[in-house]
């Protein structure tokens, strides 16, 4: 089934969800309203120029979200996700069929639900709100079902969550500049806690080298990058405004790591490439020039192409600025306009091509060989805060309007 050409706003009763034992059934369909009451009708102003944009392209759709959606993310190994948002909720639910079927829901948040992810295995998911409440579920009946494991509370806002890609681990940063690290081994134990940011920690991300060693890297708000030694504690190396980056303080809001490169972006614009063997600053540049509103300059998205013989790095901007540097000589090879700002950008697993996400309410597919568009996803009435790429090229997004749609961008 297609998804709605046009969302209903209005507030509707609320709906009965379906139970874990119920998941083959499917989602109830509510898009089979009345015609709303022409009674009002002469309130109108019928010399007013209105323009609706109906279409949609999407494959299917979820809208059981009451508010904005903010975060998804994928099972690593199941045709489900997780969508979390402001009505303090997170659903599980399928992707693979028209529509998809309701899993369950992960209740116990009392604020937005803005950051997640799976374990590796699956068999965990971590859920975390923006009052610091965090909550870890187990899978059981084959993730039919899921059931509460724990839940902590160590700061007064989260604003990120990684989970390790391969071991039982997971880090968060917060608004106090604290980092954490957990283990998710027969229960919650805590790996270690830092407080070497002055200012809140904006992203972070975990180094895997394969082995059993736990590193972490994290940028915050004061202009620091941190690596991290994660069973020790200890900071491994602490890269500051006034030594390493020449006296500019940058307010780091974005991070992306690759092999032994990381990226960090910041909300004055600049960019800095740090190997993260060394520590050592390999680049840096201011990514726009000339913008009188220095709040369109904040690099809000990375990318990097992880194809060997094509070296690109996508960034974007909230000016709706794309651009993709050629990672050996650090120059802008291309670049493209949106007409809003940029949400989120992936690359596909070693391929040239890159996803991306906006606040203008469209995914977009391009070949950044050439920025030639493959795909547009209309539907969404407002911004695109986030998406999950699924199988089969299909695409999972959340929707600042409380929908999330699916595009099967292979077409």
């Amino acid at each position: 089934m297609s998804a709605p050409q046009e969302y209903i706003n209005e507030e509707e009763p609320e709906e009965e969800f379906l139970r874990a034992e119920e998941v083959g059934e499917e989602v109830p369909d509510d898009t089979n309203l009345p015609p709303p009451d022409d009674e009002d009708d002469e309130d109108i102003d019928m010399e007013q120029d209105i323009t609706i944009d109906l279409s949609n392209n999407s494959w299917t759709y979820f809208d059981q979200h009451k508010d904005s959606i903010f975060t998804i993310f994928r099972h690593p190994t199941l045709p489900m996700v997780v969508t979390g948002g402001g009505d303090n909720t997170a659903y599980l639910w399928t992707t693979h069929t028209q529509p998809p079927r309701f899993v369950g829901e992960l209740s116990g948040h009392k604020e937005s639900v803005v950051a997640g992810g799976f374990t590796s295995d699956g068999k965990y998911v971590v859920t975390a709100d923006m009052n610091g409440f965090i909550q870890v579920h187990k899978s059981s009946k084959g993730g039919q079902r899921w059931i509460k494991f724990g839940e902590l509370q160590e700061v007064e806002e989260v604003l990120w969550v990684r989970v390790h890609p391969r071991l039982p681990y997971f880090a968060f940063g917060a608004t106090d500049g604290s980092v954490w690290v957990y283990q998710i081994d027969g229960g919650l134990v805590q790996v270690m806690s830092g407080f070497s940011h002055t200012l809140e920690c904006n992203a972070g991300d975990f180094i895997d080298k394969g082995t059993e060693e736990l590193f972490l890297v994290t940028v915050s708000e004061d202009g620091s990058v941190i690596s991290w030694n994660c069973f020790t504690a200890q900071v491994v190396y602490k890269l500051s405004p006034h030594d390493e980056f020449k006296g500019v303080e940058s307010p780091w809001v974005s991070l992306s790591v690759f092999e032994n490169k990381m990226a960090v972006g910041a909300r004055d614009g600049n960019l800095a490439i740090i190997n993260y063997d060394t520590g050592r600053l390999v680049h840096s540049v201011k990514t726009l020039e000339n913008i009188d509103d220095v709040a369109e300059l904040s690099v809000e998205a990375l990318s990097w192409c992880q194809t060997p013989s094509i070296n690109l790095l996508a960034v974007g901007l909230v000016s709706g600025d794309l651009l993709l540097f050629d990672t050996l000589q650090w120059r802008v090879r291309n670049s493209v306009k949106l007409e809003d700002t940029i949400t989120k950008l992936k690359f596909l697993a070693n391929t040239p091509v890159l996803i991306g996400s906006c606040m203008n309410g469209r995914i977009y597919k391009w070949d950044a060989r050439t920025m030639k568009e493959l795909f547009v996803g209309y539907g969404h009435n407002m911004g695109v805060l986030d998406f999950a790429v699924l199988d089969d090229g299909k695409v999972a997004t959340a929707g600042d309007e409380g929908v999330s749609l699916v595009f099967a961008t292979e077409q």
